[in-house]
């Protein structure tokens, strides 16, 4: 009797270890460091909110750790909010009695449904990149292009409307682009543009404030990554952050802050911000420490594992005199601005850019719009 009780108990034990050991696991996974292949983490979920998966018969509870895949619908209750990761640097931020549908995940050819209710775009992103959000309601399809501040809303029998606070928007049946302080109202017959008024400009709901809020606390996430997160994001990759960024064609890479527990952007260059005001203080092109300039892993030696300069292995000191990042020319990633010791620990890697103005130059905001815009993603 006290052996069947002893394997009974052991039993329960061992399933409770498997168990903890599966949630770890998925925890793990789910905190990857960086992500960038598609669309549809969920960042943030407050209030009720339940997840559809396509090809599913019933609603399940939404949790911030899922990630959605084509066809999967998000609804909320009337205190439901859920910020969901589209392309890096831009969010979709539903508020309540809402319902949305991710028609599709990719990058390339990312389109959302807002079936019912308000969702806002907060769109991230250099000058003049453009930008690929497909969305579409019952009563149209547009196309957001530019950063900006977006909001929809749907009553299914009735209307849409658009409020474009800032950015451009091109709608998709008559190409008419809708800039920064415009209002469209779509209904089944009819389409009207007009600027917004003094009072719809200043009169923004509480789905609007946390908005802001969420925008700003994302902003704090970035300025506060450190050197040792990106070391621990990057050491396993096999080529550069810069070559991985411009073969996806994009401004950057949604990056893991465990200490704020949730995605953030990582752009490529300095100077990004917010929308609502917040800086990404935090770059790629900042990844470093202890020196003066980026060494170039290809200066010399084979990447990863090559001899002087190279990243992460290799022997001496990062130095040289290379040109600025382009998306034309990867290669040039990092560009030097001087020498310093490596990164890590004095065996090859990257040190920390110059300053502005002197020895490797940090890309001005005008030059950095001239090399998103020679390739522009698809």
């Amino acid at each position: 009797m006290r052996r069947v009780s002893y394997l009974s108990t052991l039993s329960i034990f061992s399933t409770a270890i498997l168990l903890s050991c599966s949630i770890i696991v998925s925890g793990q996974n789910r905190e990857k460091y960086v992500i960038s292949a598609k669309a549809g983490g969920i960042n943030a979920v407050t209030g009720q909110a339940s997840v559809h998966a396509k090809g599913e018969s019933e609603w399940q509870q939404l949790n911030v750790t899922d990630d959605l895949d084509a066809g999967d619908r998000v609804k909320t209750a009337s205190d439901g909010r859920v910020e969901i990761l589209l392309n890096p640097g831009s969010y979709l931020r539903v508020g309540g009695n809402s319902e949305v549908e991710l028609s599709n995940n990719s990058l390339d050819n990312l389109e959302l449904r807002l079936l019912r209710g308000t969702a806002i775009v907060e769109a991230t992103g250099a000058d003049g990149l453009e930008l690929n959000i497909n969305i579409s309601t019952p009563h149209t399809r547009l196309a957001i292009v530019r950063q900006g501040l977006y909001r929809l809303n749907v009553v299914p029998e009735d209307a849409t409307e658009l409020i474009v606070r800032k950015g451009r928007v091109i709608l998709n049946d008559s190409h008419t682009k809708v800039k920064g302080g415009n209002k469209v109202v779509f209904s089944a017959t009819s389409v009207s543009v007009a600027k917004l008024t003094k009072e719809e400009k200043d009169n923004k709901e509480e789905v609007e404030a946390w908005s802001k809020q969420r925008a700003e606390t994302l902003a704090k996430a970035n300025r506060r990554i450190t050197d040792r997160m990106m070391m621990s994001a990057f050491s396993s990759f096999r080529t550069s952050p810069y070559d991985l960024f411009a073969s996806r064609g994009g401004s950057g890479f949604w990056f893991y802050n465990s200490g704020a527990g949730c995605y953030t952007f990582l752009p490529l260059f300095y100077g990004f911000g917010s929308p609502y005001g917040g800086s990404y203080g935090r770059s790629i092109y900042g990844f470093g420490g202890g020196g003066t300039g980026y060494s170039n892993p290809q200066a010399s030696g084979n990447y990863p594992n090559g001899a002087n300069g190279s990243y992460p292995g290799g022997n001496g000191n990062a130095s040289g005199n290379g040109n600025n990042p382009t998306r034309t020319n990867p290669s040039n990633f990092p560009a030097s601005g001087g020498s310093g010791n490596a990164y890590p620990g004095g065996s090859g890697g990257m040190s920390r850019p110059a300053p502005m103005g002197g020895g490797g130059d940090l890309p001005t905001r005008a030059s950095r719009k001239n090399e998103m815009e020679t390739g522009k993603p698809n």
